[in-house]
């Protein structure tokens, strides 16, 4: 059982030059989808109350707010829960914000990418930064928790531009800030056509740094590795992913985690629409892969994990089992130690994946 909720809208008008997720353009499946979509749903739900919802993609703003108002409502949720959206600033206007307020969402993940009209056009984006900012400021007048996404690392953008980005989100006066480093994967256009002029490491590391910087001088809050967000307004649902707790996941390639099994749908129409209820992969999580799980996962977080934590946890002793990996990296300055919370450094945040890597069992 689960108190969060994650559901995959696998919509796209287009793809993205640098994405790789699993979306579509074939709009005329919506209907069918929707209909498997609460197939799904009501076949695992349990009707536990709703800590958490968020509707990811793709992009689930393509969904009138009469289709997402019928989700909603298969959800035990009270005025607490955090009801998230994300939403490409294209074709946002007024009636659409209002009506999205009225269906109880409450919290809303704009996809901006950048504010460079060059930039977003290279990356092939439909919007212009004109259309960022307007959407992201109607947004306000009925929205008090928004979040922005930028990417730093794309092609042909400096370190002055991405400052520029940065500017503008702490001018827009937004809750929430998610950052992340261009990584072109397999499946994606740039893949295929590897774009020139990309920043390399170097300059990727230190953009990341000025990003620190910048954020925290406007008032956010570093919480997590990637994330950036004003008092109270931390993400609830991605903090439960990090806290390494059970979490739902609806939809076509949506991932979950219930009583111990970590599942994944399939990424299809034929095969989801076939059975919607049937996993495509499911595995049983043994209790030293939840402990680097807690571990690899609770290093994203700014707080760091605890030492008594852990142990009461897992029936260990943290600090002698990894001593020769904590004194190399706390020697090193890459892992912060306090009073048996451990947590990285900037330093460390730069090489983070070598470091939770060693954590690992051989």
């Amino acid at each position: 059982m689960s108190e969060n909720v994650y559901i995959h809208i696998p919509f796209c008008r287009q793809k993205c030059n640098y994405c790789s997720f699993i979306s579509y353009s074939d709009l005329e499946k919506k209907r069918c989808y929707l209909s498997k979509l609460k197939e799904e749903i009501k076949h695992f739900y349990n009707n536990e109350q709703i800590k958490t919802l968020y509707f990811g993609g793709g992009t689930p703003s393509l969904l009138s707010s009469d289709e997402i108002f019928e989700l909603i409502k298969l959800f035990n949720v009270s005025d607490n829960t955090e009801v998230t959206i994300e939403l490409n600033p294209e074709n946002i206007n007024k009636d659409y914000l209002y009506s999205l307020k009225n269906t109880g969402i409450n919290r809303l993940s704009f996809g901006c990418q950048s504010f460079d009209d060059k930039t977003l056009s290279a990356i092939g984006r439909k919007h212009t930064s004109f259309d960022a900012i307007t959407a992201i400021n109607t947004a306000k007048s009925f929205f008090d928790n928004i979040s922005l996404d930028l990417i730093y690392g794309l092609p042909e953008q400096s370190i002055k531009d991405f400052e520029k980005d940065l500017m503008q989100a702490g001018n827009l006066e937004v809750q929430h800030v998610s950052l992340y480093g261009l990584k072109i994967e397999e499946g994606c256009y740039f893949a295929s056509h590897m774009p020139a002029n990309l920043p390399d490491n170097d300059i990727q590391a230190e953009m990341y740094l000025k990003a620190i910087n910048i954020l925290t001088q406007n008032g956010f809050e570093h919480y997590e590795i990637s994330n950036f967000a004003k008092t109270g307004f931390y993400s609830k649902h991605n903090l439960n992913y990090w806290n390494n707790n059970f979490y739902y996941g609806f939809g076509i390639a949506a991932h979950g985690y219930i009583n111990n099994i970590r599942y994944s749908n399939f990424e299809n129409f034929s095969d989801y629409f076939k059975d919607p209820c049937r996993h495509a992969f499911e595995h049983i999580v043994s209790k030293n892969e939840k402990l680097e799980e807690e571990i690899f996962l609770g290093l994203r977080k700014m707080s760091g994990i605890s030492s008594e934590e852990i142990n009461r946890k897992f029936g260990i002793n943290f600090e002698q089992k990894y001593s020769s990996v904590l004194d190399k990296y706390i020697t090193s300055g890459h892992i912060k130690h306090n009073h048996g919370i451990y947590s990285l450094s900037d330093k460390g945040i730069l090489v983070s994946n070598i470091i939770l890597s060693d954590f690992l069992d051989d």
